[in-house]
């Protein structure tokens, strides 16, 4: 067999699905290649092909009805230079295990979402993000991307060798091609902590309020039910930097011990909540590499606003309470911020996000979901996935400690496990709506299968 082919072995019966079981990515064939030239042949004699990370996503944009690939079984490289506090990292790396790597050179991530279990090029790909008001979403900690295109071509773009399109690129959602390897941004490590306070009193759902607690640390989680109070502040602070919370805050006391963010699950999944420091990949995350993520049989959506309009956000959909409440486990609010990334819901403004995990009621879920949006400020509507509007200026904040391009703004996002992320039309830019991508010519030969394509693709939105 010669080494561009795929063997039989590397095409698995079917994909399957996500890791909560409520999204089916296709009957497949998935194929598994063990090397980048099994991939470009994979890819240059495909008609269709979509790349699978580690499946946490809520949404259907890697499900297909023709082939998928998975990288999990090419080799994983990982190559810190700790010169310039950068990683070179195989695609299918999770974070969790980069950021021991990098622990142990005394480096770390500038940012971590609430699982270290989700792979590099798949958060990087959609613009996860994790929670603060200087922390900017997981992509826009990429240097560089290497990916193979359409034709089983491998092309190289970076930050520093393509400024014009490198912000199109990096969150594209698999569009211009399949990762294979990212270069990323790392920071000196600093130890850090994390302190749970509990039941805050409804008086303290105002604007001041709110923001104050998402200010309390470098990364704020604050969870709640829509039954108009915060049941939970996550708050994880930079050890020397942050002031430690007493035990009594804001009218919220410390969590006596640890506690899971959703009702009813053991907290032994969740990372150190003591107050005690440790290492950032111990904290940032809600939870520990080593055990399943979350309550699984869940759906996700997620919403951004303004951040100065986040309590009114919450008051305008706390009326609807009762509907929502049977169909999530909980919503946390947390605040992102900004960057310059073409797709990204946060381009210009630090946003506060609410992301709400819920029950396996899709159908539910989605009847709620209008009624849901339709309470939202008017003058900032609510955005989901890629942009639908425009950018509108908020608040100055910081830019993320480490981070190498500057965030003007911030801006704060709503999570709600309930539904699958509703579909956007447009897609905006810094600037406007995000233009066609013309990919420069990959420099290496053409992989056997398929003819050259053109290399000009148009950013989607998330569906």
């Amino acid at each position: 067999m010669k080494p561009t082919e795929t063997s039989p072995d590397h095409s698995l019966e079917a994909p399957g699905r996500s890791w909560s079981g409520t999204v089916d990515y296709g009957p497949g064939p998935l194929h598994a290649p063990t090397s980048v030239e099994e991939l470009r042949a994979l890819v240059g004699r495909s008609a269709r092909l979509r790349a699978l990370g580690t499946r946490h996503s809520f949404s259907e944009v890697a499900a297909s009805d023709a082939d998928l690939v998975t990288l999990a079984q090419l080799p994983a490289d990982l190559e810190i230079d700790t010169a310039s506090r950068t990683v070179r990292v195989a695609a299918g790396i999770r974070y969790g295990e980069l950021a021991l790597a990098a622990h142990a050179r005394g480096l770390a991530l500038s940012n971590m979402g609430s699982l270290p279990h989700i792979s590099v090029a798949g958060a990087s790909a959609t613009g996860t993000h994790g929670s603060g008001d200087r922390r900017r979403s997981l992509s826009s900690a990429v240097r560089a991307i290497e990916l193979v295109t359409a034709d089983g071509d491998q092309l190289t773009l970076s930050r520093e060798g393509d400024p014009e399109i490198f912000d199109g690129a990096v969150l594209a959602l698999g569009t211009l091609g399949v990762v294979t390897h990212l270069t990323l941004d790392l920071v000196p490590a600093a130890p850090m902590r994390q302190s749970v306070h509990l039941d805050f009193p409804a008086e303290r759902m105002g604007e001041t309020d709110l923001l104050t607690m998402l200010a309390g640390g470098s990364s704020v989680s604050l969870f709640h039910h829509w039954d108009g109070r915060i049941a939970q502040a996550w708050v994880k602070q930079v050890v020397g930097v942050d002031e430690e919370l007493p035990e009594v805050w804001l009218g919220g006391h410390r969590a006596e011990g640890p506690v899971h963010p959703l009702p009813g699950m053991p907290p032994d999944f969740c990372t150190d909540q003591s107050g005690d420091p440790g290492p950032a990949h111990e904290r940032l995350p809600h939870f520990r590499l080593e055990f399943t993520p979350s309550s699984g049989e869940e759906i996700q959506s997620e919403y951004f606003v303004a951040r100065e309009d986040i309590a009114l956000a919450l008051a305008a959909v706390m009326p609807l309470g009762e509907r929502i409440r049977p169909l999530l486990h909980a919503s946390e609010v947390r605040t992102v911020a900004a960057d310059e990334l073409w797709l990204s819901p946060r381009t210009g403004a630090t946003a506060p996000a609410c992301t709400s995990p819920g029950s396996n009621c899709p159908s539910r879920s989605r009847r709620c979901c209008p009624r849901s949006r339709s309470g939202w400020p008017p003058s900032r509507p609510a955005r989901t996935g890629a942009r639908s509007s425009p950018p509108r200026p908020s608040r100055c904040v910081p830019s993320t400690p480490g981070s190498t391009t500057s965030s003007p703004c911030a801006s704060g996002s709503i999570r709600s496990v309930s539904s699958p992320t509703p579909t956007s039309t447009d897609c905006w830019g810094p600037e406007g709506p995000v233009r066609p991508i013309q990919l420069p010519q990959a420099t290496s030969a053409a992989a056997p299968g398929r003819g050259a394509r053109e290399r000009r693709c148009r950013a989607a939105p998330l569906t």
